[in-house]
């Protein structure tokens, strides 16, 4: 497939029903909308993400398919990596990497990360492989129709109680729990937010 030269919008549209497809983490994870007209709303960060796992489990994250920005990971490891597959790394006693340096890394990051070449990356953190600007730019998603976001208890029947000098079960089973708890104590109850949602982002 030959360079991109044109500029190309398109649309991409996929389906979340009954779930959180991106959480407010300024909103106690709540699903993320426009208080304007109601409607979700998903980050373009997220939409990456999706992007990257599909990625990653279609081609085994292996190169030149690797995924470069994985979850809980170390950012300057494959860096490190590209310094030291292209001009054998940085030594003890040099500052940073020349301008050659980061050129030879930063093009050996391209080749082999389809993340950095597809979105682009910062690579200046620790050994310092530059920074490079992806072609493919996401605007934030929106809902096809407005949604709400729902709060749901839900109840356990039963209790997870204390029993003061318990060692074993015969402790446990003398203590006669069911008989001296009351049916309001066996109810603990927690919250689930869920939103049916139908999201449709596009590409910038």
């Amino acid at each position: 497939m030959g360079a991109i030269e044109n500029r190309y919008e398109f649309i991409f549209l996929f389906d979340c029903e009954n779930g959180n497809p991106n959480g407010d983490p300024d909103a106690a994870n709540a699903p993320r909308i426009d208080p304007q007209d109601m409607r979700g709303l998903v980050s373009d960060v997220a939409l990456k993400r999706r992007i990257r796992n599909f990625v990653q489990l279609a081609y085994e994250n292996q190169m030149p398919n690797a995924i470069f920005v994985e979850h809980a990971t170390n950012l300057n490891r494959p860096i490190a990596r590209a310094h030291e597959e292209t001009e054998g790394g940085i030594g003890a006693g040099e500052k940073g990497a020349g301008k050659k340096k980061v050129d030879l890394a930063r093009k050996w990051m391209c080749a082999n990360f389809y993340d950095v070449r597809a979105f682009g990356a910062v690579m200046s953190t620790g050994p310092n492989a530059g920074q490079v600007r992806g072609p493919v730019q996401f605007t934030f998603a929106r809902s096809v129709d407005p949604i709400l976001p729902l709060d749901l208890s839900i109840t356990r029947m039963a209790v997870a109680e204390d029993v003061r000098g318990a060692k074993n079960l015969a402790d446990y089973v003398a203590s006669n729990i069911s008989g001296r708890t009351t049916e309001t104590r066996k109810r603990t109850s927690g919250k689930r937010s869920w939103a049916a949602l139908r999201h449709t982002g596009c590409l910038r």
